[in-house]
């Protein structure tokens, strides 16, 4: 994501005089790396205004009613190393695993017990493939049968683990700048589904509750964190994949 719209400051601008263009970029950027703006909308609310003060508190940064280029040169950086390429081998289950662990933490989700937790909804949510799928695959990707079987068609449900609704694949199309809403069968790709697996994690994303409110420094409760995906629907199998995992992590 390349900060195009806010490259063109060169003097510091208050953020309540931010253009709607470099406010909307403003919020993907930090929506991308987790901070909780809301909707992508290019208004300045109270949560953008919050984002754009914890980041800079996280990054030691100054002042939270101004955005300058210094402080924009630190969110390029960080724009830089989500973007940075690897190579890992999405065809092979060891390739996926390899690829998780990387984006955990590239994103921030760098215990061992959150990486664990990830991979674990990851294998049951794939059906122990390791390859991104689509909802009710059992209807065997005939369009009648998902049109009248799911009523968010055609935004059901992909990936490492399932994004659906048409807005969330909007927000994850804005952040990736990939056209999900047009093509939604491309959250099929093992780069999209690896980033919306893990930021959904992280942001709350799939049910409003981050992984953080589960697991983190000072606790682990892996039967309850699948509330962050689907209620608790075959959490203590999930939790059990998680415990396995977490034994052959560093």
């Amino acid at each position: 994501m390349q900060l195009t719209e806010l490259s063109k400051i060169r003097e510091p601008v208050k953020l309540d005089d931010l253009p709607v263009e470099q406010m909307r970029e403003l919020q993907g950027a930090l929506a991308k790396l987790g901070y909780p703006v809301g909707d992508l909308d290019g208004l300045v609310g109270p949560r953008t205004r919050n984002a754009w003060s914890e980041f800079l508190i996280d990054e030691s940064q100054g002042d939270p009613t101004i955005v300058d280029t210094a402080m924009i040169g630190v969110l390029q950086q960080h724009m830089a190393k989500l973007a940075k390429p690897s190579n890992h081998d999405f065809s092979t289950r060891d390739g996926t695993i390899a690829a998780i662990i990387e984006e955990c933490k590239k994103q921030g989700l760098g215990l061992r017990n959150q990486i664990a937790y990830v991979l674990a909804t990851t294998q049951h949510e794939t059906a122990n493939s390791f390859q991104p799928v689509k909802e009710a695959y059992y209807l065997r990707d005939k369009a009648e049968a998902y049109r009248k079987t799911l009523k968010y068609y055609p935004y059901y449900g992909r990936g490492y683990v399932q994004l659906t609704w048409k807005k969330n694949y909007e927000t994850y199309g804005h952040l990736l700048g990939v056209d999900l809403v047009n093509n939604p069968d491309l959250a099929l790709q093992p780069e999209v589904a690896l980033f919306v697996i893990v930021h959904g994690f992280k942001v709350g994303a799939f049910t409003g509750r981050p992984i953080t409110k589960y697991i983190d420094a000072w606790h682990t409760d892996f039967v309850n964190a699948r509330r962050c995906i689907n209620g608790v629907d075959r959490a203590q199998h999930i939790a059990e994949l998680a415990t396995n995992f977490a034994k052959t992590l560093p």
